[in-house]
Order: structure tokens, then C-alpha cells, then sequence
């Protein structure tokens, strides 16, 4: 659900009417002139942070920013080795090559489930809420699940049986939320981990981790080239968080904070890139759907129901609701009742990850980005 302090807008019920409608065209009119698909202008930059393994600035046209550091601190692991267990091999201590290519490499499937949730932990601050408030637990919520649900990333930290890396990953939303910042926090949070280095490790199997003292010899910790195969261009990245709604017929990608007012569906869509397929660039790591900010917008009062033109005033709120959906009023503006259609789902879903759709052009200008920084 759409936290309340975020959804309000100053807007007359004739101005969201005219929004609306202006958002149903074919193609539809966005108040600042952006495609469908586009998004705002924004600035980045990656490892920004001196004292931290990974971070990234990011600020948006409308002038809402946002700051990511991402810290990794050696902690033991809580489990033990039952005798005669099988060593597992460890990418830190070099038994596997961080490469990128699952199922080409016959130890790479030995990896897989050795990292546990608990490994990564997120916190988000956010001006004008305390850290329960529903925003920042909603967005860390969101968040976490796209970066733990591939496995790839808390996987990336084991060391060996006895330790492990922990993931801290600290945002800061610089501003107050002009829009919902979900998609702001996901770029932000996604140059960070692309940023992020972690200490080459120099002792072996179950010793205690001894690591290099030298960063030039670090280990990304989602590199972007493969040593076993450079050409290979599908590899691991972290994922990102789309926000999308959907107006009439319309898909709009990147909301402002006036078109999430009248929009009838809103889509939290996390995806990453697909290192195993160029056929399918793109693969869907969930999706989410939030209540649209638009049922809490004031709704009009056509004339025939307003007794200063010479209507009939509804006796309870109860029947002036069914009044108002019983006319249908173009002009009249009137929040959307009513679920999503799965028509709709799988049109959003095939713009997201379909080969040269909204995700691979996300995830390609966040690669130039980190290259460029």
C-alpha cells in the first residue's frame, strides 16, 4: 500500500479529471512530454565513498537524490561442518572462479545454496519518517526480496565453513520523497553492488581468512567481464526495480508523483539481466502489486448530485459511490475501484523483459554509467 504522505497531491478533482483523461490517450500526454517508456533525466555516479566497498549517488530531474554505501565485515558462521562433511569450495579463496557462466564450469554448480539471507541486511532512512514507519520498512522489504531472490548474491559471500562476508547495504534519501522513490532507491542500490570490491583472499580452505592488502588485487563483487569467456557479454548484475502504471490502455513506465494520482494500477516489476540466454536478455525476479495511490484522491461531484446546481445530494457516502459509478461521468473525476486484470500483468511483463524492452535499457545505461565513473 501507498503510504499516505506520498500520495497526496495538490490537485483539484477537475485538474485530475483532465490528467486522467490526458494519460488515456492514444499515445498519452505525460505533464512533463516523456514517451511511455522514458524516463526522467537524472545524474549518477558510482564509489562516491572513500571508506566503503561500494556506493553510488543518484539524482533525479525533479530534484530528489539518493546515497547508497555498501559495507562487508567478516562475521563466523553460525553453522558447523558435520564429520566427514565434503569441503565446500569457496569463490573467495580462489577453489572457483567468479566467472559468469553457470553450468560451464563443473564447480560452479557447487556454489549454489551455500549463502544464507541473514548475510545481507538493509536499512533505508528517509527524511520525515522514523525508521518503523511503513515507507522505509515497505521499500527495504521490496529491496531485499529482488536481491535475494536469484541467490546469486548472498551465494557471491560465502568464504569458507567458518566464515562468511556480511552485506551491509545503508540508503540515504537525501530529500524528501517528491514520488514514490522505489525506483530512485533500486539505480542507486544497483550501482552501488556494481561498484562494491571485496578484499582478495590469500589463506586457504578453512583457515582463518587472511586477506591482501592491496585493493588493486580486490574481487568484484559483480564483475563485468568474464576471464573465461570476454566475449561473453550476458552476465551476472544486480537486479533493479521498475515502477509502472497502467491508465486506461496505456502502460506508463516511471511515474511522477501527479500521474501515480490517477493511476488505476500500479506494478513493482524486479528483474536482472539473464547470463545463461541472448535470446532472453531479461529474466523476472518478481512482481509486486502496490495500491494505487489514486483511491485516496478527492473524488468530483457531478451536478446532477450537487444541490447548488439543482441535484439531488446523496444521503449517506455509501450511495453517493454508487451514484458516481453508476453515471460514469467523462470529466467528472472518480478514483478506480477494482483489481488488475491479468491481461494487463502480462502486457507490462512482456515490455519489461523481452529482448530490447524497458529492463535491458535500463540495465545497458546503468552498465555506461559504472564504466563511465
Amino acid at each position: 500500500m501507498a503510504p499516505i504522505q506520498t500520495a497526496q497531491v495538490l490537485l483539484s478533482p477537475a485538474e485530475l479529471s483532465y490528467l486522467h483523461s490526458s494519460l488515456s490517450l492514444s499515445p498519452p500526454i505525460r505533464p512533463d512530454g516523456r514517451t511511455p517508456t522514458q524516463f526522467r533525466l537524472l545524474v549518477a555516479e558510482s564509489d562516491i565513498l572513500p571508506s566503503a566497498n561500494g556506493s553510488a549517488r543518484v539524482c533525479f530531474a525533479d530534484g530528489t537524490e539518493a546515497i547508497v554505501g555498501v559495507k562487508a565485515e567478516v562475521e563466523k558462521s553460525q553453522w558447523r561442518p558435520t564429520a566427514g562433511e565434503q569441503r565446500r569450495l569457496s569463490v573467495a579463496a580462489g577453489d572457483i572462479v567468479m566467472d559468469d557462466d553457470e553450468g560451464e564450469s563443473g564447480d560452479a554448480s557447487k556454489t549454489k545454496g551455500m549463502g544464507q539471507d541473514s548475510w545481507v541486511e538493509m536499512s533505508i532512512e528517509i527524511p520525515g519518517f522514523r525508521d518503523d514507519d511503513a515507507l522505509p520498512i515497505f521499500l527495504s522489504a521490496m529491496l531485499t526480496e529482488a536481491l535475494l531472490a536469484s541467490g546469486e548474491l548472498k551465494d557471491r559471500l560465502y568464504i569458507n565453513r567458518r566464515f562468511h562476508w556480511k552485506l551491509y547495504i545503508d540508503i540515504l534519501l537525501l530529500s524528501p520523497p517528491l514520488s514514490y522513490p522505489l525506483p530512485l532507491l533500486s539505480l542507486t542500490t544497483h550501482l552501488a553492488l556494481l561498484s562494491a570490491r571485496l578484499p582478495a583472499l590469500k589463506s586457504e580452505q578453512d583457515e582463518d581468512p587472511l586477506f591482501d592488502d592491496d585493493w588493486a588485487a580486490s574481487i568484484s563483487l559483480f564483475p563485468r567481464s568474464n576471464p573465461n569467456n570476454p566475449s561473453r557479454t550476458h552476465i551476472k548484475k544486480p537486479p533493479v526495480t521498475l515502477l509502472v502504471i497502467a491508465v486506461g490502455q496505456n502502460i506508463i513506465f516511471d511515474p511522477s508523483k501527479e500521474e501515480l494520482a490517477v493511476a488505476e494500477a500500479v506494478l513493482a516489476v524486479s528483474c536482472a539481466a539473464s547470463h545463461t540466454s541472448s535470446a532472453n536478455p531479461v529474466r523476472l525476479l518478481s512482481i509486486r502489486t502496490i495500491d494505487p495511490p489514486s483511491r485516496l484522491t478527492p473524488p468530483g461531484i457531478p451536478n446532477s448530485m450537487n444541490s447548488a446546481t439543482g441535484g439531488s445530494a446523496p444521503v449517506s457516502s455509501t450511495d453517493a459511490m454508487a451514484q458516481r459509478e453508476a453515471l460514469n461521468l467523462s470529466g467528472v473525476w472518480t478514483p478506480r475501484r477494482g483489481g488488475i486484470k491479468r491481461g494487463l500483468v502480462g502486457r507490462v511483463l512482456k515490455m519489461v523483459v523481452e529482448k530490447g524492452g524497458v529492463a535491458e535499457e535500463v540495465l545497458e545505461a546503468l552498465e555506461k554509467v559504472e564504466v563511465d565513473g
